[in-house]
């Protein structure tokens, strides 16, 4: 029996990360670990995947749509569903608000666009790039969307989303002034500090031609922001990765005078604003000078890591599915002998 655990284990792993194998292959390399285990609720929407007649009928119905993009084996995803949608104001609110639809960003069940485009479900996420899971999208009543989250928020975050949405407050307000509006930031307290920030002043510009850059938005008592901390400070890989980069803090609600990697003179404030920083902690990365990817949201340290070396190793000019160059870095470290924990 144990025996038996121990292999739906390893085949479960191996398909978070979208890899077919055989018990023997997997036996060769190192344990995988940290796979989520989840189930996508019954009261999701049973659709036949043609976007057009479900933002149709969601409408009909005095709702909106929201699609679900995920993997199996996920463990943000396992999240999502086990502790968000484990909560009956969050399940209430949704069912009530929401047509909800499930897609696996390697499925190849077809689906048919807004545009009346068909394809498999994998090839409509790599055309709305999606490159975390979960992504969730929220498509209101004319198929566009009206908020994306780029992976896994808290439920108390996550439920302001959800009221963002059904309450059409886009008419009224970007999401970032939404949830500084439902939760003020005029905190007491300091950013924590780590070895690698830069010390300011901040001129991005010159360093745009060097290196990769990352930038810590941060702001004070904030409870990610100090989960961020803590494991960055005990995982040395994590650090060896960020030695790759110019690294810097900026207080996301304050005046500091920062030249962006373009030149531009602003403040931290300004900056962040321009760039529609919501979440935070939100770690937005930089190479040669351009935006190349965002962290902003729970991320654990094998797949900051995975992303820091991403933008570091300049595959991401290759590689355009971040989601397969994980799993390929997985792949080549436990062929090395590396026990990979994907919820470390």
């Amino acid at each position: 029996m144990r025996t038996h655990r121990r292999r739906m284990a390893v085949l479960g792993a191996w398909a978070f990360l979208g890899l077919l194998c055989t018990p023997v292959f997997a036996a060769e390399k190192a344990e995988l670990r940290g796979a989520g285990q989840f189930e996508i609720p019954a009261w999701f929407k049973l659709s036949f995947r043609d976007l057009r007649e479900d933002v149709s009928e969601a409408s009909q119905g005095g709702k909106r749509l929201l699609l679900y993009f995920g993997q199996e084996g996920c463990p943000y995803c396992a999240k999502l569903f086990n502790d968000n949608f484990s909560q009956a104001p969050i399940v209430d609110y949704t069912r009530k608000h929401f047509d909800a639809i499930e897609f696996n960003i390697w499925g190849d069940r077809e689906v048919v666009d807004f545009s009346g485009n068909k394809m498999p479900e994998k090839e409509l996420a790599a055309k709305l790039k999606v490159w975390f899971t979960p992504t969730l999208l929220f498509i209101n009543e004319k198929g566009e969307t009206v908020l994306r989250i780029n992976g896994y928020y808290p439920p108390h975050q996550f439920l302001a989303a959800l009221h963002y949405v059904a309450e059409k407050q886009e008419h009224r307000m970007t999401f970032r002034e939404y949830l500084a509006k439902m939760a003020p930031t005029a905190a007491k307290g300091v950013l924590q500090q780590q070895p690698f920030f830069a010390k300011p002043p901040h001129d991005l510009s010159q360093i745009a031609r060097k290196k990769p850059i990352a930038v810590f938005f941060e702001q004070k008592d904030c409870a990610g922001c100090d989960q961020m901390h803590r494991e960055m400070t005990g995982n040395p890989e994590t650090q060896t990765q960020l030695k790759r980069f110019h690294v810097i803090q900026l207080d996301r609600w304050s005046h500091t005078p920062v030249v962006t990697p373009s030149g531009k003179k602003t403040t931290a404030r300004q900056w962040a604003d321009e760039l529609n920083v919501v979440y935070l902690p939100n770690v937005v990365i930089f190479d040669a000078g351009k935006e190349v990817i965002r962290i902003e949201a729970l991320m654990k340290g094998f797949h900051v890591q995975s992303v820091l070396e991403y933008v570091a190793s300049g595959t991401y000019k290759d590689q355009p599915n971040l989601q397969r160059y994980i799993r390929e870095r997985a792949d080549r470290l436990r062929e090395r002998g590396v026990v990979v924990d994907i919820w470390e």
